[in-house]
């Protein structure tokens, strides 16, 4: 039987990040939290939260295209957070 996961901003976009981001960028990084809206994604270097921070408004609407409307980010926040935890 397949899991299911709860209907929230932060499920939605971690189901669909991989797809609408590719491999290579979700090697990187990864959906870890929201609030009102806003979505924060753990990266594995301040390298890569500036990296994507500067394609943000490239990769929120990949993500708006991948995710229910009533889910839909508003914005993505990026840090650097040790993934390995």
């Amino acid at each position: 039987m397949g899991r299911v996961a709860p209907a929230t901003p932060l499920a939605a976009v971690q189901a669909a990040w991989a797809d609408a981001v590719g491999r290579r960028i979700a090697s990187e990084a990864r959906p870890v939290a929201e609030r009102d809206g806003v979505i924060t994604v753990a990266c594995t270097s301040a390298a890569w939260a500036q990296e994507l921070d500067l394609l943000a408004a490239e990769l929120l609407e990949k993500l708006r295209e991948a995710v229910p409307a009533a889910l839909s980010p508003r914005s993505l926040r990026f840090t650097a957070l040790d993934l390995e935890s």
